[in-house]
């Protein structure tokens, strides 16, 4: 009898209040997603209800806005696009060109190679270098394409004189092992040594001399730097340990070589945790650029303290203690640096050869880091665990849009046309940065929305035919329901049914 006295205009109205409402909170949670970068219902289904239900969340953001307010101040201008050498690059002869034998693939790309000339360019010649005939050789050699060509080079400058230059390019693209790289790096530390020494007395007579003493000065930290990474490799790494920080206590102001990034990886091969710590605590400061491996070895550090208790149930139970909390807060920090590196570190991803040159925040750096890192996490009993079980929270805690940045200067968004150009892309699927995806209650209410107003809009043109569809559709859903109460009139007593029909 309802359903039979309802107008067409009551279904007009229906469904014109039902979409107005649907699009109301559509625009509603729209501007709430954009502000805060989760949706509004479920952020009250999280805090209110959940914990109801007998759930704990611990993975809802803390309120760092204050605590950061000093760090947004202190945020360097950052390039987007600047490209690093890579401060544990592989050798060229005894390694990359080995991988290349066995496989038949080119670990390096042209650009990635033609940075690497341009930086051999930069450091190891300078205008003076037509005074010296062996430096005048070797200045054409590091302009020389073909590997063979360069090789020559290298041979004609050494046998006029013994240059330190030509022993650093057969180190690093002629020898084919380490042992054979290790004793030519040796040699090029006593011709480079005699340079420098020369260069520096004269390095004030006037800008020519201060420029060959620049030059003379990049090429004995490299060698040396060369030198310690041959021990590292050939398992002497107490002695590479040595090496670098003498190095580093030698040439305090060449951070821009990033030396710390090789003692911090073979202080973690020693498991030196607390040499670590303390390379960390000069190194990780905000004034400074930020690393993967920076950033990452401090998240390690921090988990390495909980990680071997830590379960996912029980933390869910009991909520999480300071010192997991505090190592949750270091993987969201790692990540929100660089979140490539997690997939590679679980193995999610498969690995390649490093390339020579990385670009800070990007797939490049995040293969260079888990390339030689993803052996110490392992190490650590439990890390793996505890990133697997945090490292995708990072971002729903990250501001939308994603290129805000919460801890770290804005993400650049021209990474991965830079790894592009940097990996091979012909046997590797480049990482890109994860995008955020529209909370499930923002797609329902679209959809219930667009629903509601397509029903009006019928119900207005057709509402004599929508009348009769709509009593249609609700004969039809309450048609259970009778089938039901005919059933129980059936069997229960007239005089009973009609007691409870009277309560």
């Amino acid at each position: 009898m309802f359903l039979n006295t309802l107008t067409p205009k009551f279904y007009v109205a229906l469904t014109g209040t039902s979409s107005l409402i649907s699009g109301l909170i559509l625009i509603f949670e729209w501007w709430y997603f954009r502000k805060y970068g989760t949706s509004f219902i479920e952020q009250v289904s999280v805090s209110h209800l959940r914990p109801l239900l007998g759930g704990v969340d611990n993975s809802s953001p803390t309120n760092s806005s204050t605590s950061n307010g000093d760090a947004d101040s202190n945020r360097q201008s950052v390039s987007e696009c600047k490209v690093w050498r890579n401060p544990l690059n592989l050798f060229r002869g005894a390694e990359y060109n080995r991988y290349t034998w066995v496989t038949g693939r080119e670990p390096l790309t042209y650009y990635d190679m033609n940075l690497s000339a341009q930086d051999h360019q930069t450091f190891f010649t300078c205008d003076s270098d037509h005074l010296r005939p062996a430096d005048a050789i070797m200045q054409k050699a590091w302009r020389e394409r073909n590997p063979q060509a360069r090789i020559s080079a290298a041979h004609e400058a050494l046998e006029l004189e013994d240059c330190a230059t030509a022993y650093i390019l057969l180190a690093e693209e002629e020898a084919t092992t380490i042992v054979e790289a290790e004793k030519l790096f040796k040699q090029a530390v006593k011709a480079g040594e005699g340079c420098y020494r020369r260069s520096q007395q004269l390095q004030h007579h006037g800008a020519q001399y201060e420029a060959q003493h620049r030059r003379d000065t990049n090429v004995l930290v490299y060698i040396k730097r060369r030198l310690a990474m041959c021990s590292r490799k050939l398992g002497r790494t107490r002695e590479a340990v040595k090496m670098m920080r003498d190095l580093m206590k030698e040439f305090p102001l060449l951070s821009m070589f990033n030396i710390h990034e090789n003692l911090l990886e073979s202080l973690l091969e020693l498991q030196n945790y607390a040499d670590v710590q303390a390379v960390l605590a000069k190194y990780d400061d905000i004034s400074l650029p930020k690393s993967a491996t920076i950033c990452y070895t401090a998240a390690l550090l921090k988990a390495r303290a909980v990680s071997d208790k830590f379960s996912p149930e029980a933390a869910s139970r009991r909520g999480l203690s300071t010192a997991e909390m505090n190592a949750v807060e270091a993987i969201h920090r790692a990540v929100e640096f660089n979140p490539h590196v997690p997939k590679y570190l679980l193995e999610m991803k498969s690995l390649i050869l490093p390339p020579e040159h990385i670009l800070k925040r990007g797939d490049s750096e995040a293969i260079a880091y888990a390339f030689f890192h993803l052996q110490h996490w392992k190490r650590v009993e439990g890390a793996l665990n505890l990133l697997h079980c945090t490292w995708e929270g990072t971002f729903r805690m990250i501001p939308y849009p994603l290129e805000k940045g919460h801890l770290f200067y804005p993400y650049p968004i021209c990474t991965e046309t830079a790894d592009r150009e940097l990996l091979p892309t012909v046997f590797h699927e480049v990482s890109v940065y994860p995008k955020k995806e529209l909370p499930f209650f923002i797609l329902f209410t679209a959809g219930l929305c667009s629903f509601t107003a397509m029903l009006a809009l019928l119900t207005h043109q057709f509402p004599e035919l929508m009348g009769v569809f709509a009593k249609a559709f609700l004969s039809t859903l309450f048609a259970p329901l009778n089938f039901i109460m005919e059933k129980v009139e059936s069997i229960l007593p007239s005089s009973l049914w009609h007691q409870l029909t009277r309560i």
